[in-house]
């Protein structure tokens, strides 16, 4: 089997001649169904048209941001300043005054030189000549009232004076008093929240989430279309606390979340809200197609990246970068989207001196994976000591080598994980030991009711299906959970059931249906090269290798290491697409079709598994 990407040298030339294009727009690759989303998002100023941004980080959501609100900051039409005031009808309560940009400042400078001896003339003075409507009416209510040194202290708490664009903030330690401000010692103190008035305010919603009682405090500033200072307790002459509450004031500001989609999708579940306050939700992906375009994309960014470490970069470097990004993408069709995964490994190759190679690039990943490997290590050393029971050759009944993958940070690393079954009379049907120990997640609890299914379409068609089974992961003590491994135990259970021996060089992993059609899984270079690193722990035979669905072959892109025991004939990669095609590689047996008599032929496995299905029931049923 080749393992050869689907672009080399010949498309990377070409690849070449696109640069010369000369890309415009965001600079961000591969995301331009995003990019359109966010955009109307950000042009439209109807209420609820707050904006979630789902992706996984590194995927370019709050680069595009930037650049996409460039687009539309620049309408001052949008933003105000805003002062609050002694207010004569509630001293407890400051009045808040929405004006027009610069207004503030000479608000204040004016309310700062009231005198008592001539405030009722200044005011009136003032009122007469004011152009704003709300500056005049309130003028000449202070103008009625007696005075006060309270008139002679405003807060001007956003000056927007010169300013032509609409403000755009990120909030990154969302607290409720960074968030919406606070009054302290007869001092107002406006939050992030208000700072973004008629412009744009970004929080990362795991953090918003993470602070008890924000969330809603949030979405309630959200739907009202207002905002709030927290209110905070003054003492007066005599000592007496009262509670300062000012105004809300009557302005918006459009809130943007980021986030992964699994909170996106958490939200829109359980808070009914959501959907109504979060009208776009552009979704970044976390991969995008292989082609020209995004091809050239990704050179121009490693290119870019190269020249930050002041180097230049040669194609070989490119290529094999491509090459990482598409295993990263677990597909020879994509590319990943998460670009500064890549430019990390550019930086760390640009410690050398002169132009970053191919080699450079090749020894920055080896070193990469030699520091994470510790795990996996440890384990292929508890499998050769035998404290780890996996045999790597011969036959067993029963006993199938599954494939999984396990995760620590940065590591993640393919090992064997050894599937049991066992078989005798009763009526249980299929017990997943995992389940029974509280060990099975949800999805994996599928899986095994599907092998049940199987079982009675292929074989019980003419009898009731009266066993009692159990499979088991030997020697895990930790949670299960999808199931990639349903055709793993599938191979174990038919083993079992016809006592037919299996192959141990050979390790599996696939999804399996009722019909018993394989369906593709992730993490298949993991699981491949995580064998293929235990058997040559063990000893290569020449024999051994790895199952896969038919599908997976698309998202091959294994170690150059792997790729030469392939092709040297002493690894080796079957993908296939049923378990009858599987069955004939592990059992070494013919599989075949019922004959006219409604039987399976003498000395295929279907034969064998059928007999002994039909023994198990008869047992069941004379006992």
């Amino acid at each position: 089997m080749r393992n050869e990407l689907s672009y080399g040298e010949a498309s990377f030339a070409y690849t070449k001649e696109v640069l010369g294009l000369r890309r415009t727009g965001t600079g961000i690759v591969g995301q331009d169904r995003a990019l359109r989303a966010l955009s109307g998002a950000l042009r439209s100023d109807r209420s609820g048209y707050n904006i979630f941004i789902c992706g996984d980080f590194g995927t370019g959501r709050l680069t595009a941001l930037r650049e996409e609100v460039k687009a539309v900051i620049g309408n001052p039409d949008f933003i105000r300043d805003v002062a609050y005031v002694y207010n004569p009808s509630d001293r407890l309560s400051p009045m808040a005054l929405v004006l027009r940009p610069g207004t503030g400042s000479r608000v204040r400078s004016f309310l700062e030189t009231l005198r008592e001896e001539d405030y009722v003339r200044s005011l009136v003075s003032q009122a007469g000549m004011e152009e704003e409507p709300a500056l005049r009416d309130y003028y000449t209510k202070l103008a009625s009232c007696p005075f006060n040194e309270r008139m002679t202290r405003p807060y001007l708490i956003l000056d927007r004076s010169g300013c032509d664009q609409r403000p755009f903030i990120i909030e990154t330690h969302p607290s409720p008093e960074n968030l919406f401000g606070y009054s302290q010692d007869d001092e107002i103190v406006p939050g992030s929240y208000m700072k973004a008035s008629g412009g744009f305010l970004v929080l990362f919603a795991d953090e918003v989430l993470a602070e008890k009682g924000l969330w809603d405090e949030l979405k309630r500033h959200m739907d009202s279309t207002s905002m709030a200072v927290r209110g905070s307790y003054v003492e007066d002459s005599l000592g007496k606390k009262s509670r300062l509450r000012p105004q809300t004031i009557a302005l918006q500001t459009k809130v943007i979340l980021l986030a992964g989609d699994e909170l996106y999708d958490e939200l829109e579940d359980k808070d009914a809200d959501f959907l109504r306050l979060f009208k776009s939700a552009p979704q970044f992906d976390y991969r995008m197609q292989a082609n020209s375009v995004n091809i050239a994309g990704c050179v121009s960014y490693l290119e870019s990246e190269a020249a930050k470490c002041s180097r230049t970069i040669d194609d070989g470097a490119l290529l094999e970068l491509l090459r990482y990004s598409s295993w990263f993408a677990e597909s020879r069709e994509h590319l990943t989207s998460q670009l500064s995964i890549l430019g990390d490994i550019v930086s760390e190759a640009g410690g050398c001196s002169g132009t970053i190679t191919r080699e450079d690039i090749r020894a920055v990943i080896r070193e990469r994976e030699y520091t994470i490997s510790l795990g996996e290590d440890r384990i292929n050393e508890e499998i050769v000591s035998g404290d780890l029971i996996v045999a790597t050759d011969g036959f067993k009944i029963g006993i199938v080598n599954g494939l999984a993958v396990m995760d620590r940070g940065l590591a993640s690393f393919g090992t064997p994980a050894v599937i049991s079954a066992t078989v005798a009379p009763g009526s249980e049907g299929i017990v997943n030991i995992e389940h029974e120990a509280g060990l099975s997640g949800e999805i994996h609890d599928k899986g095994i009711l599907i092998l049940e299914g199987y079982l009675r379409n292929a074989y019980a068609t003419s009898f009731p299906l009266s066993i009692y089974a159990g499979i088991c992961f030997e020697q895990n003590y930790s949670e299960i959970d999808g199931d990639s491994a349903s055709s793993s135990e599938l191979y174990a259970l038919l083993s079992a059931i016809g006592e037919i021996p299996v192959r141990q060089d050979i390790a599996v992993t696939g999804s399996v249906n009722q019909m018993g059609l394989l369906q593709p899984v992730g993490g298949i270079n993991e699981k491949i090269t995580g064998f293929y690193h235990t058997c040559l722990k063990c000893g290569l035979t020449g024999r051994q290798g790895v199952i896969i669905p038919r599908q997976n072959i698309k998202s091959l892109v294994l170690p150059l290491e792997v790729e030469e025991a392939i092709r040297d004939a002493s690894f080796h990669i079957y993908a296939i697409s049923t378990i009858e095609e599987g069955m004939e590689i592990m059992t070494g047996l013919p599989s075949g079709k019922r004959g006219a008599r409604g039987l399976y032929p003498a000395g295929s496995f279907e034969r064998k598994i059928e007999d002994r299905l039909r023994r198990l029931y008869e047992s069941g049923k004379s006992s």
